[in-house]
Parts: structure tokens; sequence; C-alpha cells
């Protein structure tokens, strides 16, 4: 992941987010960059690279394990984190399910995604965080859209979405009470797209299962689900071998696949363009409700 230095092409966005990721530098005394391995995270170290280079990164990553990640991603955090000598927390929602804290979901749409609030919680109070920033964007879904660039967290962790501070001009105010805390998100204002033109341009690495690739995958309610022993799968749900790829990466169990023939940047970049389905339509978790994702913001959740 060799930076690049070339400045002569001025990104109004990752001007943005550089002067956002600098600014909690700045005004918080224990920020950490939330960590999934996902092209959104991978795309925050970048520019948290280029905000501080030639310094390496002045925080912490954090990963949230779910324990049912895609192996790809976890090799690939494993070996992006090693390469740039950064310094990586792993908290895991097992522990919060022996602990009794959360309780395993069974049947046919258990997830351990939502499990992951009270670990983030959790590891939020264990080190003392007073900004977490994260990959999410308001283009992704309806919930994300109401967010603020710093979005603050009661005492509890919860997000109160009828109480946000203004950010008139760009205007930043990371003050806090005791006992709260910011999620932080300077990629806000960038669409799937923008990110995708911004691994091209950059050349970043990417995890493969972001590209097509045979795998074998049984279908359910009109998505493409992941055969593995982390889904739930009835007996009569045939497993297939097809080519797919992701467009998003999460649990195992909460992120389908869409078919694709995509085996590079600039195919997935024009792939996207051409799409009429939105990123989080692969995203199984979404389906429960319709305020499914502003629940869990509520509860604490990304």
């Amino acid at each position: 992941m060799a930076l690049i230095k070339d400045t002569s092409h001025i990104n109004p966005l990752e001007n943005e987010a550089i002067y956002i990721i600098r600014e909690v530098a700045a005004q918080f005394e224990k920020p950490v960059l939330l960590f999934s391995g996902g092209k959104d995270s991978i795309t925050l170290v970048r520019l948290a690279q280029k905000a501080f280079y030639p310094a390496k990164i002045p925080f912490p990553l954090m990963h949230i394990d779910t324990g049912h990640n895609f192996p790809e991603t976890i090799e690939f955090r494993d070996r992006l984190v090693k390469e740039l000598g950064l310094e990586l927390i792993v908290r895991n929602v097992q522990d919060s399910i022996d602990q009794g804290k959360v309780k395993e979901e069974t049947g046919r749409y258990s997830s351990r995604n939502a499990l992951q609030t009270t670990t983030l919680l959790d590891a939020i109070e264990e080190f003392k965080f007073d900004a977490c920033i994260g990959g999410a964007r308001r283009d992704e879904e309806k919930a994300r859209a109401k967010e603020r660039i710093f979005s603050v967290r009661d005492d509890f962790g919860q997000w109160d979405e009828k109480n946000q501070r203004p950010e008139l001009f760009d205007m930043l105010n990371g003050q806090i009470d005791l006992g709260q805390n910011v999620r932080v998100f300077p990629i806000s204002n960038w669409t799937e797209l923008d990110v995708w033109s911004y691994i091209e341009k950059e050349n970043i690495e990417i995890p493969s299962i972001y590209f097509a690739h045979k795998r074998k995958v049984f279908l359910r309610d009109g998505m493409i689900w992941s055969h593995s022993d982390y889904v739930y799968q009835e007996e009569d749900e045939e497993v297939l071998e097809e080519l797919v790829r992701f467009r998003t990466v999460g649990d195992m169990s909460c992120t389908a696949a869409v078919f694709s023939e995509a085996s590079d940047i600039a195919s997935v970049v024009q792939e996207i363009r051409e799409s009429t389905i939105s990123e989080r339509g692969a995203r199984i978790d979404d389906k429960r409700s319709e305020a499914a994702m502003e629940k869990r913001k509520q509860q604490g959740y990304f």
C-alpha cells in the first residue's frame, strides 16, 4: 500500500476528509479508527496516511470481530497493519457472548451483526476512546444520511438523531462532556462510486472478495447468500457454485453477493456506474425492517 505523493490533481473530497481527520487528532485526546477490512475503512487508512505523512498514523485501528468474517478480509487486515506498522486492537463478539452480555441469535436470519454494538461500547470504555473514526457514508442508508460528521454519543453510547449539533461552514465542534464520545465520519459526503474511483486513482490494494470469483452460494429471498457453517441454511436450499463478488463486506451472515464478472478495479467502477441497485441492497441485515439501521445506531452501532 505504497503512498502516492502526486498532488497535481486536487480532490475536494480528499481534502475535506484529511481536514476532518486532522481535526480529530487536534481536538480529541484518544481517537481510534474503526477498521473492518472493507473498502471504506481501507480508504480511511490511506487518507489518514496522507493526513500525517511523513509521520505514522498517530492512533490505533480497532476491529470489532464477529468471528463470522470472510477469511479473505481477515487475512488482508493482518497483512495491511503489518506492512504499515500500525497498532491493531481486536475485540471479539464471541467474548461478549461467553460473558453473557449478548445472546447468540438462531434461525433463518440469525446474525452476529447487531451483537457488535455491545462489544464496541465495551471497547470504547476499556480504552477510554473519545473519538471513533468510521467509514460510514450518507449515500448508504437513510439513517446514516442523518448523521453529522462529528456525531456525539451520550454516556450510554446512544445516538439521538433529533438532537445533533449544526455544522455550519465546516466548523467541527469536538467539545464533549465527561462520558460522552464522538463518532467521526470523514467520508460522509462520498458516494460508493467516489470511493471506488479513489481506490482506482490511488492504486489501493483491497481484499480479493471485492472482485469476481467462484464461490459456493445459495439463493434466498432474491439474494445470494454465502454457503458457510456460520450461515443458517435450510436442507432444501441448494448449494451452487457461481461467479460472484461483494459490493459491501461485513459479517458473512449479513452480506449478500452479486453476480459479476468484474475482475479488476476498472471493471468494478464501470459496473457501479451502470448499476440500478444501491450498495446496501446487498445487505441482508437491512431487510429486517425499514428502521433497522436507525434502531441499531440509536443503541450505539457504527
